[in-house]
């Protein structure tokens, strides 16, 4: 069987793979990065940056408090840069190698459609068309622009745009506060920048549970991160030698100088120019339209990953990656959508899978709450980072576990926890049930049951 995948990022490249295992011939066209977004131009370069500023902060403030004497701490932009590169080349060429090793022909050039089964692909080799049995569109997201007055001014940057930035601006504003806009507020506040967000809706990082993300906001504050909820955006201007935003709050206008302005409104599904009306695939401005096994109108064709109109999480295209893979075998597998975690890289880390307080309270569920504040847990005191939460969401008459949700150093390794209990249905009671080793932050998670339940031991309210 040939099968082809249009995109090599986290759900083309997994799916490729497991493809190649079960005996398929595969073809990867990839017009840019293997790896895609994710790899290149999203969670990995980010978490570099976020990993080494947030050292660097650490270091800067309680550098003495830790024991930790140090003269003349400074940053060296380029140096992270430098090092931001080898990451990602180390990892794009750990997937060239599991290409060469599965046989996996990986084509460098633009794919569209001519057909149901032919794509045409564009190199610099020339024009190419190869036939395949099946075809999986797996081709990403790309910056979301909105239409504001002075969005192609010089110095208003995409996400994309900001991980060339080679010195450290003085003052950046950031035009969203979901989960792209917050981390590169961290990355930029750790290094002394002074950064206002603003976000149109009541809350940042929205989808998350409200009080987990009270911590973060928190945060901000103390790195003087000014933060303008429930506010539009007007305008974009040149004011000198720097860029002057014009915002909407409560009825008054707001002038917000800045160097930078980065634009972090979200990412829209990478799907122009593929040739998908030429073969009726039903799409939106939100994406290919997919059904549970991710398969479009078209028996044949299957569509995975931030270009689909779904969750954009690098791991939920890995998994779908090897669901279809699995489906066009004829082997049985299922995505529990309700275990994809959502996690937030910032400092604290957030974490989030199943449903939160609010989505509870929406649907008229009779549940219940355990919290456990990470001042309480000894791992916690030890490194210094005790600002966070660990909350748990339960059913009140069965005692199963509905949500969990994080705020604290590690909660994006933590969060899998909770992911298993809601996979095994577990309650709290088989939560507190278990033995977490001490001193861990995990031990958290079994104190937050215990309260859930009324048995706290170690809360302090």
């Amino acid at each position: 069987m040939k099968v082809g995948i249009l995109g090599s990022g986290p759900g083309g490249y997994v799916c490729a793979i497991r493809l190649a295992q079960l005996g398929a011939d595969v073809t990867v066209i990839e017009d840019r990065h293997i790896g895609g977004v994710c790899l290149n131009k999203g969670c990995i370069p980010t978490k570099v940056m976020l990993h080494s500023t947030e050292l660097y902060d650490l270091l800067k403030r309680d550098s003495e408090a830790l024991g930790i004497k140090h003269d003349g701490l400074k940053f060296d932009l380029g140096l992270l840069n430098t090092r931001k590169t080898l990451v990602i080349s180390q990892l794009v060429e750990g997937i060239r190698s599991l290409f060469k090793s599965y046989n996996i022909e990986l084509i460098n050039g633009r794919g569209k459609f001519l057909n149901e089964y032919e794509i045409e692909i564009t190199s610099p080799e020339g024009i190419k068309i190869l036939k395949f049995d099946k075809i999986v569109v797996a081709t990403g997201s790309k910056p979301m622009k909105v239409q504001i007055e002075g969005i192609n001014l010089e110095n208003v940057l995409t996400s994309d745009d900001i991980l060339k930035l080679n010195y450290v601006p003085d003052k950046m504003v950031i035009v969203g506060g979901g989960v792209i806009g917050v981390e590169f507020a961290n990355i930029f506040a750790n290094l002394g920048t002074e950064v206002t967000i603003i976000e149109m809706l009541p809350n940042l990082v929205s989808n998350m549970d409200i009080e987990i993300v009270s911590y973060l906001e928190e945060k901000l504050s103390e790195k003087n991160v000014k933060v303008y909820k429930n506010a539009k955006v007007l305008e974009i201007s040149k004011y000198g030698n720097e860029l002057q935003t014009e915002i909407e709050l409560r009825n008054e206008k707001i002038f917000i100088n800045s160097n930078i302005v980065l634009i972090a409104t979200g990412r829209s599904p990478n799907i122009d120019d593929l040739g998908l009306e030429n073969i009726g695939i039903n799409f939106t401005k939100r994406g290919i339209e997919t059904d549970e096994v991710f398969k479009t109108n078209i028996e044949h064709i299957f569509a995975i990953g931030d270009c689909i109109n779904g969750i954009q999480l690098a791991h939920q295209a890995s998994s779908a990656g090897i669901e279809v893979a699995n489906y066009i075998f004829g082997n049985k597998s299922h995505i529990d959508f309700k275990t994809v975690p959502f996690c937030v890289y910032t400092k604290p880390e957030l974490a989030s899978v199943g449903i939160t307080e609010e989505e509870a309270l929406k649907r008229k569920i009779n549940y219940g709450v355990g919290k456990f504040n990470l001042y309480g847990n000894s791992k916690a005191v030890i490194t210094g980072e005790t600002s966070g939460l660990v909350k748990i969401i339960i059913d009140e008459n069965t005692k199963e576990v509905l949500g969990m949700h994080i705020a604290g150093p590690n909660a994006t390794e933590l969060i899998e926890i909770g992911g298993l209990a809601l996979k095994l249905e577990a309650t709290a009671n088989e939560l507190l049930s278990m033995i977490f080793a001490h001193p861990t932050i995990s031990e958290s998670i079994r104190e937050a049951s215990m309260d859930a339940i009324g048995k706290a031991i170690h809360n302090i309210y």
